[in-house]
């Protein structure tokens, strides 16, 4: 396991202990009438830190999938455009007058060829 995935994965864990303390103060609070406005809050804090605990364990590709999908479109953007780059260099040049000749050329001898109308 790499040393960032490392640190994630303990950053998770001291975040889900965290909030499982902070939710059982939170409940204590509130099963007290008079500390309710201060347990609802801490319910929802703890709440918060559940949910960053668990996005500490998830691959990125999970956490962010646009993101992630964008990034992948662009790396494809580029290798297309390098491999065009290399195969426009690899390409003869054309001779657009020659093309023109040979394709008048063409269509004459095809006009030709077809059926006279009567």
């Amino acid at each position: 396991m790499s040393q960032v995935r490392l640190v994630r994965v303990l950053l998770g864990t001291v975040f889900w202990i965290l909030a499982v303390l902070v939710g059982l103060v939170a409940a204590i609070l509130c099963v007290t009438i008079i500390l309710l406005p201060i347990g609802i809050p801490l319910l929802l804090l703890s709440r918060r830190l559940f949910g960053a605990s668990t996005r500490q364990f998830l691959p990125r590709k999970v956490r962010h999938p646009i993101q992630e999908a964008d990034k992948a479109a662009r790396k494809r953007k580029r290798r297309t455009r390098k491999q065009t780059k290399k195969l426009g260099k690899s390409l003869p040049d054309l001779d657009v007058e020659a093309a023109k000749r040979r394709s008048r050329r063409f269509l004459k001898r095809k006009r030709k060829k077809l059926p006279v109308a009567s």
